[in-house]
This record gives C-alpha cells, sequence and structure tokens, in this order.
C-alpha cells in the first residue's frame, strides 16, 4: 500500500473520533469518506462492486449508478450476492449473470461461490480491485458476512486488491454473544468461529478474517466510518434504512434476529410470510400459555404478547397459528440471543408438538449440537447460555483486536 493511500486512511481513521463530548460529527459511511477523499483509494484502478440494494447513499442512490457517472472511477463490474444486486430474489436465490439496465454493467452472481470458481469470476471481469460495500446486521448467520469472507479470499487467490466500505452495525457493536461455532458445523451460515451476535461492523469482521481465519491474506484495505459509536443503534446514523434481504424489513427485525432466528431450525413459524418476521413466533396448536410462560422469566428489556396469524409464505402458509409477538421494550438492556433460547425451552416445555428441524438446521444456526441436546435433555435458559461462556470470553478477547472504533 502507498504512502498516500496510507495517509488517506488513517485520515478517514483520526476522523472517527469525536471532537468533544458535546459536538459529534454526524455519521459519515465508508463510501461517503471515499467519495470526500476523490475516490483515491481507487485511482488507476478498474473496479467492481459487491453490494447489494443496501449500498446507497444518504440520498437513497445506489453507489454503483454513483460511482458509473464518476469520472474520476473505473467502474467495470458488479457482484451480486444472495438475492442479487438489486435485490430481486428471495431467501436462498440469486438473480444470475446479466448487464444491468441502467448502467450497462455486467454483473456477475458469486452467490454459492466460493475458492477457485469465485477467484475465476475475479478474473474473467478483469478487474484490479473489488470493493465491498453492503449493509450486514450483526448476526453470524446472516449470509452477506460470508460473502465478504468467501471475495476476501477469492480475492487473494486472484490477486486482486480488496477495499471494504465500512458502515454501521445497525444492532450496535457493544458486545458480542452467544456461542461460538465449532469448524466441524461450518456452513454458509457459519463459516468460522465467531459468536452468534458478533457485535462488529463489516470493516471490523474484514480485518478479523484476515488476522485469525484466511490461509492467504487479502491485499486489504477499509475505509472506516466517520462519527459511529459502538454504543449506537441504526436510527442515530440518519442514514435511510434498506431491507437488506426480503425478510429484513426494518432495523426492528435486526433488533432481535440474531436470537428468533433460531426457530428457523423448529417446526414454528419464525414469520416468514407476515409483516413482522421474526418478531412473530407460533404455530398451529400453541396457545397463551406460551407468553405466559417467557414472560415468567422476566427477561431484561423486553415483553411477550399472545398473538395468532396466518403467514401467507413460509412454514404454515394460509393456516391461522397461536405463538408469540416479541417487543423491545429497552434495547440496551435486551439480550437477544438469550431471548431466543429462552423461547426455545419454554416452546418445548408449553406444546407438545415442538421438533426440530429434521436436518437439524438448528446445529448449523446455532454453530454446534450443543444447544439443542441440552435443551432435549431439559436444561433451562441459564444452563444452555452457561454452556459458551468460556468460548464466547476467548472469541472477544481476539475481537478486541480488530475493533475500529470507540
Amino acid at each position: 500500500m502507498d504512502l498516500s493511500r496510507r495517509n488517506l486512511l488513517a485520515s478517514t481513521a483520526l476522523a472517527a473520533t469525536p471532537m468533544s463530548h458535546h459536538h459529534r460529527e454526524p455519521l459519515r459511511t465508508g463510501f461517503e469518506n471515499l467519495a470526500a477523499h476523490d475516490y483515491a483509494a481507487l485511482a488507476g484502478q478498474k473496479t467492481g462492486v459487491v453490494t447489494n440494494p443496501t449500498g446507497v447513499t444518504r440520498a437513497t442512490e445506489h453507489i454503483v449508478d454513483v460511482m458509473h457517472r464518476d469520472p474520476r472511477v473505473e467502474l467495470t463490474a458488479v457482484f451480486g450476492p444472495e438475492h442479487g444486486f438489486r435485490g430481486t430474489a428471495q431467501a436462498g436465490g440469486s438473480e444470475g449473470r446479466y448487464d444491468d439496465p441502467a448502467t450497462g454493467l455486467p454483473v456477475y452472481d458469486t452467490y454459492l461461490k466460493s475458492g477457485r470458481p469465485l477467484a475465476d469470476v475475479f478474473t474473467a471481469s478483469g478487474v484490479d480491485t473489488v470493493v465491498f460495500d453492503i449493509q450486514d446486521v450483526g448476526a453470524r448467520f446472516y449470509t452477506y458476512i460470508w460473502t465478504l469472507y468467501d471475495c476476501m479470499e477469492a480475492a487473494a487467490l486472484a490477486g486482486k486488491r480488496f477495499v471494504v466500505l465500512d458502515r454501521p452495525n445497525p444492532v450496535t457493536g457493544r458486545a458480542a454473544q452467544g456461542p461460538v461455532l465449532r469448524e466441524e458445523f461450518a456452513s454458509f451460515v457459519g463459516r468460522k468461529p465467531i459468536a452468534q451476535a458478533h457485535g462488529m461492523t463489516v470493516a471490523e469482521l474484514a480485518g478479523l478474517f484476515n488476522g485469525e481465519f484466511l490461509g492467504t491474506p487479502a491485499d486489504l484495505e477499509t475505509v472506516r466510518m466517520s462519527g459511529w459509536r459502538r454504543s449506537a443503534f441504526y436510527d442515530a446514523s440518519g442514514l435511510p434504512w434498506v431491507p437488506p434481504s426480503p425478510n429484513m424489513p426494518t432495523p426492528d427485525t435486526a433488533l432481535v434476529y440474531s436470537g428468533t432466528c433460531l426457530f428457523e431450525g423448529t417446526n414454528l413459524s419464525e414469520g416468514r410470510g407476515t409483516t413482522r418476521p421474526f418478531e412473530l413466533l407460533g404455530a398451529e396448536g400453541v396457545d397463551g400459555r406460551w407468553a405466559a410462560a417467557v414472560n415468567g422469566l422476566a427477561l431484561p428489556g423486553v415483553r411477550f404478547r399472545e398473538a395468532y396469524f396466518a403467514p401467507t409464505f413460509s412454514k404454515f402458509q394460509g393456516k391461522t397459528v397461536g405463538g408469540v409477538q416479541v417487543h423491545v421494550t429497552d434495547r440496551a438492556a435486551f439480550d437477544p440471543v438469550r431471548t431466543g433460547i429462552a423461547l426455545l425451552v419454554t416452546a418445548r416445555k408449553v406444546w407438545d408438538g415442538f421438533a426440530w428441524r429434521p436436518d437439524h438446521w438448528i446445529d448449523k444456526l446455532t454453530g454446534s449440537d450443543r444447544v439443542r441436546t441440552m435443551i432435549d435433555a431439559g436444561a433451562d435458559t441459564d444452563e444452555v447460555t452457561g454452556a459458551w461462556e468460556e468460548e464466547l470470553a476467548a472469541f472477544r478477547r481476539v475481537r478486541k483486536g480488530y475493533l475500529l472504533y470507540k
């Protein structure tokens, strides 16, 4: 990395320090800082961008459209992840290879590609630098961070530079929570041993991946945000919320997702097919006893309302089911992972129809078979969450070395 580029990155890092307690500068994303420095980090580089609909400016313009018309950037390709570059595909889908109607740029599909096949896509595209700009939601099983990992690995194999433009973790970057993945349970919803709620930004994760997990580190640069604080929730950012995937409609969804997504691994609905996915949970035959049982645990920052709903797609499509709605009352006190475990434990106690998905998807989501086997053996919430304390403490120590913000 040449000195001028190093100085640019140092200056954007300095900008992240608030000037005084009373006067905080407004948040600027990695892309905004990149543009403010005349795209110096991309000078003379054929550039491709890995992004989706969340790669927008605060004026809601897509960064691909902005860079495409800017003579300072030689933008030559776009790479689409799960759900696609323009976001038209549902979970487990992508848009394939096509030319973007708005810009004419070739769009390549990265979904489910990794290693050499993905490196070959980067090589075929002819780019020198791969830029990553996607809004994450802070959970290990949200696939965009593994798109980041796979793209970093492929860029290293293909000899491409890799630039990460940072965005806020919408549920704060205060603490990592939950179990740490065991390598033998690795999948696209968790490639490497990080905590279930990682409490990091994508640029911080990129540093962690490069330093801890990639056999051949990528030629990595990160363009930091300025004005972001670890304690800040998304609504403090002043940025528009663009759903990163079809079932992540609001920042409220992200708040509960790292816990309630575990219901994907059960025969209960996780609320897909409703307007409140991951906040509504239920199944046929579940009644008010579930809400009463989980409210009886007095979990911090959350209440549960007896709820009835009819999903329009996914599990129980068109059927009326009973269950709960998760109402976060104090998001600073709320622990989504512990709450998710408490909901599983109580659901199993009050509903005799409770079952895990036959493929043991829950093991992929939690990162081992321990949560499933402990709950089946009758463990309570404290016992289950206590079982990962040691590995979480170890992950937090490693994580600390890669944090970029106060």
